[in-house]
């Protein structure tokens, strides 16, 4: 299933990938999201990147049961962002142990004054008669995860750190 989602802030790329660069902030996003527990590993790759790794164990309890029967009480859920340019990189979720994957791209653009920054990802779950809809409940659940960064976000740009 692909699917992109948006978020924008009102601050210029450079601020915003600045913002994302900062272990600091993808800490105050994991402690947002509610994680159970987050390792956040910041890479700088030379003046134009850097390399993240967020590895986290997140709560499953609000999931619908027929997620929780694959997932567990809990989930081991490893982020690897790759930027290769402050304009963007790829992006990796991977779950060590389920039958699913996610891929893709995040991008920074202009946008008037401010910034939007663009994830596009494809999300599979690999399990016979349910994957369709279980990649639909991914792909939501990684949304909610985004919008909350968003909120995060900014909060930040505004100084509220």
């Amino acid at each position: 299933m692909k699917f992109t989602h948006e978020l924008t802030y009102d601050a210029s790329p450079a601020d915003v990938y600045a913002m994302l660069s900062d272990p600091a902030f993808r800490e105050k996003v994991c402690a947002a999201q509610r994680v159970v527990s987050a390792e956040v590993t910041l890479t700088p790759r030379g003046a134009d990147g850097f390399s993240l790794v967020v590895d986290q164990v997140q709560d499953t309890s609000d999931l619908p049961s027929i997620a929780r029967k694959i997932t567990g009480d809990t989930t081991q859920a490893v982020v690897e962002e790759e930027w290769t340019s402050p304009s963007g990189g790829t992006v990796t979720i991977l779950s060590p142990g389920k039958p699913t994957s996610i891929g893709g791209t995040v991008a920074l653009e202009a946008d008037g004054a401010g910034t939007r920054e663009v994830v596009t990802l494809d999300a599979k779950v690999k399990v016979p008669l349910v994957g369709g809809k279980l990649e639909s409940m991914l792909a939501e659940q990684i949304r909610k995860n985004l919008d909350v960064e968003q909120g995060v976000g900014t909060a930040w740009l505004a100084g509220e750190r």
